[in-house]
């Protein structure tokens, strides 16, 4: 199915493209949760809410703004993000190191092979250690640059500072591959 005719088939609120939605997306979108949410009832729970809200919200979708797909990964992100910030999850959720999310993916989300295959542990490692740590806290546990700078006594504009140079670096070295 073309994504105008998913976009067009969810406005009508058309069921068969709802499955054929969460059919064709569910295993991505719930990948992205899962990077942000450990717990995998937890994160269950994010993707049902989430999806729900894409069904709900896609009359907010403007195709102009981006893809389909990048919508509804940003909702899902969001509601994550916004899991781990209430008050039923700890802060304990958020030590976890850099390899939980990496390299730590267990095969039954369907994630390992994809990170594996986009090559995510050679990119980190062309980063020095400032940059790996902001791209750990910031892109794969969740935390704003705010946060960082107030859990780990950083200026925000020296964090704002590192991740601009840390996406330089992966940008240059992803063009390489």
């Amino acid at each position: 199915m073309e994504e105008e005719q998913l976009i067009a088939g969810l406005r009508a609120k058309d069921k068969k493209t709802t499955e054929y939605l969460y059919d064709k997306y569910s295993r991505a979108l719930f990948a992205v949760i899962s990077r942000i949410v450990f717990d995998r009832d937890i994160a269950e729970e994010v993707f049902h809410d989430a999806f729900v809200k894409i069904t709900r919200k896609i009359e907010s979708y403007d195709e102009s703004k981006g893809r389909l797909y990048t919508w509804m990964a940003n909702i899902c992100r969001n509601a994550a993000i916004d899991k781990l910030r209430s008050k039923e999850i700890s802060q304990a959720s958020k030590t976890n190191t850099i390899d939980d999310f990496v390299y730590g993916m267990e095969s039954q989300s369907g994630t390992q092979e994809t990170v594996d295959g986009i090559g995510v542990k050679e990119l980190m490692l062309q980063l020095n250690d400032d940059q790996k740590f902001i791209v750990e806290y910031i892109y794969f546990k969740g935390y704003t640059h705010s946060e960082v700078s107030e859990e780990f006594d950083i200026p925000l504009g020296t964090v704002k500072s590192r991740v601009r140079a840390a996406i330089q670096v992966l940008k240059k070295n992803l063009a390489r591959i």
